[in-house]
């Protein structure tokens, strides 16, 4: 016997009301203001530099991973979302449901990989070509 699919919850933009609107609103800038950190975080390792942004990430950053750590793995206002009114998950906004389950741990991955070359990758000169510093000239 198989199991049966479960059905996809959806709520438009009208079917909300006003703090679940808000929520969303939020929500995506939060999103996006990770996704921005989490940017910061690699751009500082693969260039090896370290100043006041790049902690404001890796804290930033961090503070989201200790949510999900108490909501384990899902959003912990996901009950005061659906209180809200607004009972579909963020990344399902903008993924199927299979792949929206999958972004949580992935980027996780990203942030603790990139957070880990913070501490591993030790500030350092950045390698310019040509090493004299004059401008490469085309042939």
């Amino acid at each position: 016997m198989t199991a049966l699919p479960t059905p996809r919850v959806t709520a438009t933009w009208a079917d909300l009301g006003s703090r679940a609107r808000a929520w969303r609103l939020l929500h995506a800038g939060w999103a996006g203001a990770q996704l921005a950190c989490l940017g910061v975080i690699w751009a500082r390792v693969i260039g090896r530099q370290r100043d006041p942004l790049l902690w404001a990430s890796v804290a930033f950053v961090g503070a989201e991973g200790a949510a999900l750590a108490v909501g384990r793995g899902d959003c912990p206002m996901g009950g005061v979302q659906e209180a809200w009114g607004d009972p579909v998950p963020f990344f399902e906004l903008l993924l199927p449901p299979r792949a929206a389950k999958a972004a949580i741990p992935i980027l996780a991955g990203v942030s603790l990989v990139g957070m880990a070359g913070v501490v591993f990758r030790a500030p350092g000169v950045v390698l310019r070509w040509p090493p004299d510093g004059r401008r490469a000239r085309r042939h």
